[in-house]
């Protein structure tokens, strides 16, 4: 019986990590520029923590959580997504201490979620995401949209479209919760169960349900951005004011609803345009989170980030069409004939190797045709011929694959010829 790999999880095969490998570069580049470190977590956490952190009436908490219990007979559960266990870190780590304020950091590796695979979504899927703790400056709300917008776009995406709401401060909150209870109330037996039971826990989560998305009260629900009060209207006034200061357009949707439970004032999304990229659009999202630092224990810390699905990214660069050159060739190819010049390119291409030079050589006894077929498949700049006659003469041919010149060079001297090449 054969063995099939697990729905909802992918084999990323050589052809194909090198796209993977250039869009997790760019994004370690950025993060330098902007200053964010690199945080690695586990990649399974105890099941309380999302349960108290992203929040115990969420779809991914509720529904799509991989939690299992250990051998101690403690719960157990692969991270769904990056914050809650970098603010963990930040807490248990005392990183509110550090004398650098604010802590900005970036994350990348698997989550997994329970949920029904579809196009550019999986089960065990790749995120990348930034989080900043420590400023409630409504600036660096500006400059967590601006580093996910400007990866997108230094990575040749431009059907690009961004929204953003303001959830508001707590007082804001409260009032806006009071008038969705009272308008959902009286027709509630009309929704889903799960908006049901979110009536009086969390009433803002019934306005991202996608069952009951049509629903005619969806579209007279009163909006947070009537409720919001002074300071929460000039919080989201200044976001605003920044994002114009950095030409970034976008276009403000009180309907936004992240899905997690912490989020507050700044709530963004950012989605692409592009023509046949899927009825699900969202490519990024992320929000202001005052208040997830203490609930997971630590002092009052205000926090904002984002998470992005590499997954959605390379299918939004498929749906513009978007090819890069991923195969960059090796510099040298060493082809020989005859047995004792096969023995000596072993030692030969690890010189070549171990001095900064990428060189490959046949390991098929394949006779000479074959193997210059071989250095066109890798793209070889140059064929580097070695038969037992030169090696006799401590002579070896280079061939240059481009013009199909070809010179005579010194055995012990090739390491050098090809240094001076660079040069």
């Amino acid at each position: 019986m054969s063995i099939n790999i697990p729905r909802g999880t992918q084999d990323i095969l050589p052809g194909e990590v090198e796209l993977w490998q250039r869009i997790e570069k760019k994004a370690r580049e950025l993060c330098e520029k902007y200053q964010y470190q690199e945080i690695r977590t586990p990649i399974f956490e105890h099941t309380d923590l999302f349960s108290r952190g992203v929040g115990d009436t969420t779809d991914i908490v509720q529904k799509e959580m991989y939690t299992f219990e250990d051998r101690g007979g403690r719960s157990i559960t692969l991270r769904p997504e990056g914050t809650a266990s970098t603010v963990r870190a930040f807490v248990e780590k005392k990183m509110f201490g550090l004398p650098g304020q604010p802590v900005k950091l970036y994350y990348m590796g698997p989550m997994f979620r329970y949920e029904r695979p579809q196009s550019g979504r999986f089960r065990q899927f790749v995120q990348f995401g930034v989080e900043a703790l420590g400023s409630n400056d409504p600036a660096i709300d500006a400059e967590v949209i601006s580093l996910a917008m400007n990866l997108y776009k230094e990575m040749g995406l431009s059907k690009l479209k961004l929204i953003i709401n303001s959830l508001g401060d707590k007082e804001s909150r409260n009032t806006h919760r009071e008038a969705l209870i009272n308008h959902f109330k009286p027709r509630i037996g009309e929704f889903c169960s799960d908006c049901q039971n979110r009536l009086e826990k969390n009433p803002l989560r019934i306005l991202d349900c996608k069952q009951d998305r049509d629903h005619e009260l969806m579209k007279t629900a009163p909006s947070i951005i009537d409720y919001l009060n002074e300071e929460s209207k000039a919080y989201f006034g200044k976001v605003q004011q920044y994002l114009t200061h950095l030409n970034i357009e976008f276009e403000v949707d009180p309907n936004l609803v992240r899905g997690l439970d912490y989020y507050n004032h700044t709530a963004f999304e950012i989605m692409s345009n592009a023509e046949g990229f899927g009825a699900i659009t969202t490519l990024c999202g992320g929000g202001r989170y005052n208040g997830l630092v203490e609930e997971i224990g630590g002092p009052e810390t205000p926090g904002i980030g984002f998470a992005l699905s590499i997954e959605r990214f390379i299918a939004a660069l498929k749906a513009e069409g978007i090819e890069m050159e991923i195969n960059q060739g090796i510099d040298c190819y060493l082809a020989a004939l005859g047995e004792e010049a096969k023995d000596y390119t072993v030692g030969l291409l690890q010189q070549l190797r171990l001095a900064g030079f990428s060189a490959e050589r046949d390991y098929l006894n394949r006779k000479i045709k074959a193997q210059f077929k071989a250095a066109d498949r890798l793209q070889a700049r140059y064929v580097a011929v070695l038969g037992d006659d030169e090696l006799k003469n401590n002579k070896i041919n280079v061939k240059n694959m481009e013009t199909g010149e070809q010179v005579e060079v010194e055995l012990d001297s090739l390491v050098n010829y090809f240094q001076g090449l660079k040069a």
